[in-house]
Formats: structure tokens, C-alpha cells, sequence
């Protein structure tokens, strides 16, 4: 125990001492970790009071919250029942005019009603006669082939293209809402013209070139195909330019005139192998028509004019609707006069019934005034105050 293990400069280090001083270094751990034990707990001490204290105004504040709310409840519920008995009032008076408006407006719808079943009745005979017109016109389409088969020279080729677009815009269309050979402000005259809401007629032209398709059809090489197809988009074309030229007239027809082609085959023919044309013909606002597609423009054209005159009609009820609010207006302001009138009438009668009272309690005491006594003298009979007692009591002022 007393070896001596190092030397510190001039002092032996022996093990007793070695161990005496890592004695000594635990001891002075124990007492710091004592401290800091000690430390942390009275921390941990004050944070649980604190806390306390917290959790104590916490609930304070909760318990006060919770008296608040249901203050607030109360009041809402208050409010609530007081805004529901106003409610049930103002829906009771409300449901007693709408009642009343419903029953003339029902009336007023009724009788638009019977009109408009009449008018459609009308317009599903009309389209009946449509569906049959363009049956045969679909029978007779599949029947002509071209117009060369047809019809050989251009004059007969233009007079029943003409005499096609007629029948079709006829059966089509009401009178007035179209006409033929329309005179414009420039002197042309196009073959047809229908006029839509706007009052600026759409015109339509029902020549067509047939020239170069016949030609077309009846090349026989590469050649006379190539200059038949040349042909064809230019007397098409030049007939586009002429159409646009003479039927677009700004502010007075239309921005897009039809071109009307007499053959379903010759216009399939263009559209599927000149399609160049059609978007030429497009772009100088020029629509080449087949009769199926005049037919179908047609009846777009008739249900534009319908929806027209539709909103015409809506125009006016919407009015009619104006106007009977007015007539309930002045109705209610004349019923207030009314009632006024009966309240005055009423005071009146009040004012003679009280009168009526005051009467007959009078006349019910002049019948209580005694004349048929037969002992008294002839002459006054005087009291002891020296005047006459005329009437057995003296009556009062105002009776």
C-alpha cells in the first residue's frame, strides 16, 4: 500500500495516496450530483405549482365561457322563435297575394296555352307536308343521276333548276317570309331570296355550270380530264365570284348567299373530288347547296323565324306580366281607400248610435214626468221658496 507508484517532481506518489484522492474525487461527484437532484426537484416543485395555477384560471375561464354560451343560447333561442312567428306572418300574407296573382296569371297562361297547342297543331300538319314533299323529292333524287340524263340544253337545265329551289323553299316556308325574282337596291334580281328576322333576305341562285362536268364525265383520257377539271373550277368559280358580286350587298342582304346545285350526284361529285372549290367558294362567303341540304337550310331558316317570333310572344307576356302588377298595384291602393271608407263609416254610425242613447234616455224621462194627479189646485202650486215646482226634480245640464 505504501509502493510508491510515480513521482510528481520531488513528491513520491504511493497507492494509499492514489486511492485517497479518487476517494475523495467520488465523494465530490456525490455531493455535486446531490446538488443537481436537489436543484431539479424543487424546479419540478415550482413548475406543478404553477401548472396548478394555470389549471385552475383555465377552468375558471372555461366555467366562464360555458355561462356565456349558454347566455347566448338563450337569447338565440329567443330570437329564433320571435323570427319564426314574423316568418309564418309574412309567408301567410305572402301565399294570400301569390294566390291571388297565381290565379290570374293561370288564367292568362291557360288561355296562351290554348294558342300555342293550336299553333303547334298547325306546324305538325305543316311538317307533315314537309316530310311528305321531301320524300318525293328523295324518290325522285334517286331516280335522276345527272342533269345530263335529264335535261340536254341550258335553258331546260336552268328552268328546272329554278322550278326544283321553288318547290322547295315553297313547301318550306310560309308566304311573305320569301320571294322570287327579288329585286336588290343595285338592280340585281336573284332567283330567290328569304327573308329572315333582321329583315336582310338571303339570297339564293339556282344556276349552276354544268358544262364542264358533263364534259368531265364524258373524258376519255388524262388529258381531257385535266383540261375538264380545269374548266370546272373555272366556270364554278368564276359563277362563285359572280354570286358574291352581285347578291353580297353590305348592310342590305346577307353576309353569305347559297348556290343552289339541282343534282345530289353532281354536288357529292364536287364535294368529294373538288374540295378546293367548296373552300374557295366558302371563303368568298358563297355555300354551294345540294336539295337535301336547300331542304334542311330551309327548315333552319323556318325554325330561326319560329324561335322569332317566339321571343315576340315572350316579349309580350313578359309586358301582360308588368302590367297586371301595376293593375295589382292600383288594386291594393284602392282596397286601403275602401277600407278607410268603412272605417269613417263606421265612426259615423258609432256618432248615431250615440245620439240614438242620448235620445231615448231622454224620451224615457219625459215619460217618468207625472201630469194626471187630480188634488192639486187649478192654479200654480207654489213651495216655500215662492216658485212654481213644475217637474218633480230638476234636470241636470246636458240630459
Amino acid at each position: 500500500m505504501n509502493e510508491i507508484i510515480f513521482m510528481l517532481g520531488d513528491w513520491p506518489v504511493r497507492t494509499v495516496d492514489v486511492l485517497i484522492g479518487f476517494g475523495a474525487l467520488v465523494l465530490i461527484l456525490l455531493v455535486m450530483i446531490a446538488v443537481v437532484i436537489a436543484r431539479s426537484s424543487r424546479r419540478g416543485a415550482e413548475l406543478a405549482m404553477a401548472n396548478a395555477i394555470r389549471a385552475d384560471e383555465l377552468e375558471e375561464r372555461v366555467s366562464q365561457m360555458l355561462h356565456a354560451q349558454s347566455e347566448a343560447s338563450g337569447r338565440v333561442d329567443a330570437m329564433t322563435q320571435t323570427l319564426a312567428g314574423r316568418q309564418a306572418d309574412m309567408a301567410r300574407a305572402v301565399n294570400e297575394r301569390l294566390d291571388s296573382v297565381t290565379h290570374r296569371v293561370g288564367q292568362s297562361m291557360e288561355h296562351s296555352t290554348r294558342n300555342t297547342m293550336e299553333s303547334l297543331h298547325a306546324l305538325h300538319e305543316r311538317l307533315g307536308i314537309i316530310d311528305s314533299a321531301h320524300k318525293n323529292l328523295t324518290d325522285l333524287t334517286t331516280q335522276v343521276t345527272t342533269l345530263r340524263d335529264v335535261l340536254a340544253n341550258k335553258q331546260s337545265r336552268g328552268a328546272f333548276g329554278q322550278a326544283r329551289m321553288e318547290a322547295i323553299v315553297q313547301d318550306g316556308l310560309p308566304k311573305g317570309a320569301y320571294e322570287f325574282q327579288f329585286t336588290l337596291s343595285t338592280g340585281k334580281r336573284p332567283d330567290c331570296v328569304v327573308f329572315l328576322p333582321d329583315q336582310r333576305p338571303l339570297c339564293i341562285d339556282a344556276k349552276f355550270p354544268l358544262e364542264a362536268m358533263t364534259a368531265l364525265h364524258d373524258a376519255r383520257t388524262d388529258e381531257e380530264r385535266k383540261i375538264a377539271t380545269q374548266r370546272l373550277r373555272g366556270d364554278v368559280m368564276k359563277h362563285v365570284s359572280d354570286i358574291a358580286e352581285k347578291y353580297l350587298v353590305a348592310g342590305e342582304t346577307q353576309e353569305m348567299a347559297l348556290m343552289f346545285v339541282p343534282s345530289e350526284s353532281v354536288y357529292a361529285e364536287i364535294h368529294d373530288g373538288f374540295d378546293d372549290i367548296i373552300q374557295k367558294a366558302y371563303r368568298a362567303r358563297v355555300v354551294l347547296v345540294s336539295p337535301s341540304l336547300l331542304m334542311l337550310a330551309i327548315q333552319v331558316m323556318q325554325q330561326i323565324m319560329k324561335d322569332a317570333r317566339m321571343r315576340d310572344a315572350a316579349d309580350q307576356i313578359r309586358t301582360e306580366v308588368i302590367k297586371l302588377g301595376d293593375d295589382l298595384g292600383r288594386l291594393r291602393d284602392r282596397v286601403l281607400k275602401l277600407q278607410k271608407h268603412f272605417a269613417d263609416a263606421n265612426e259615423d254610425v258609432r256618432q248615431v248610435l250615440i245620439s240614438a242613447d242620448k235620445i231615448e234616455k231622454r224620451a224615457g224621462r219625459i215619460e217618468e214626468l207625472d201630469f194626471s194627479k187630480t188634488d192639486a189646485p187649478e192654479g200654480p202650486h207654489l213651495v216655500a221658496t215662492g216658485t212654481p215646482e213644475l217637474f218633480p226634480r230638476k234636470l241636470q245640464a246636458g240630459e
